[in-house]
């Protein structure tokens, strides 16, 4: 049973990175050695990520440049019981896979390339709901740490969201609860 779940889930999220419809063009990486010899598991060339369909209410600014695209292979959203059920802003705990490699996104939120360890945190700017999942969203960087891929970013979208959402019911205050969920995280440059 766990064999099948796990292809199931590799074929889905191949589906998902070649299903994506570009929008804005396609975001490319160049690839190190090591990644040329050992592509990530996700598909043949998974340093290219089309970039999807983007709501009105969440598009970075006119002008802005997309300078990668990952998918969630692994990820949780944590929420804390308050006054007796689970709302509020919740924890992201994810390892992503995209054009540049493999990116960490946790408590801050930040996201941080396991390549070259550039760092950074941002704050949500714009949300467009999806029913019965986390919203999409735009986040706008407000801190960056390292010089290297990351280095450039000013906007994050998450797009395509699906599970993550809080549990409904009473819950003992303090209680936590981690959810699964997935979406596809575009990063963007500001205009030059």
């Amino acid at each position: 049973m766990q064999k099948t779940s796990r292809s199931r889930f590799r074929g889905l999220l191949v589906l998902g990175v070649a299903g994506v419809l570009a929008a804005a063009g396609a975001v490319t990486h160049q690839a190190s050695a090591a990644e040329v010899a050992a592509p990530a598991a996700v598909g043949a060339d998974a340093r290219r990520v089309d970039i999807p369909r983007i709501a009105k209410a969440i598009k970075p600014p006119a002008g802005s440049r997309p300078v990668g695209a990952y998918v969630v292979t692994s990820g949780t959203q944590t929420y804390t019981c308050t006054g007796g059920v689970f709302t509020g802003a919740s924890v992201p705990e994810a390892q992503l896979v995209g054009t540049g490699g493999r990116i960490h996104h946790f408590k801050g939120p930040s996201w941080q390339s396991l390549r070259d360890n550039s760092l950074i945190t941002a704050k949500k700017t714009a949300e467009s709901p999806r029913a019965g999942t986390i919203p999409e969203l735009l986040l706008t960087v407000d801190s960056h740490s390292g010089a290297g891929m990351l280095g450039n970013v000013a906007y994050i979208s998450r797009l395509l969201t699906s599970g993550g959402a809080a549990p409904a019911g009473a819950c003992t205050d303090g209680a936590t609860t981690a959810v699964p969920y997935g979406a596809v995280y575009v990063f963007w440059a500001a205009k030059r």
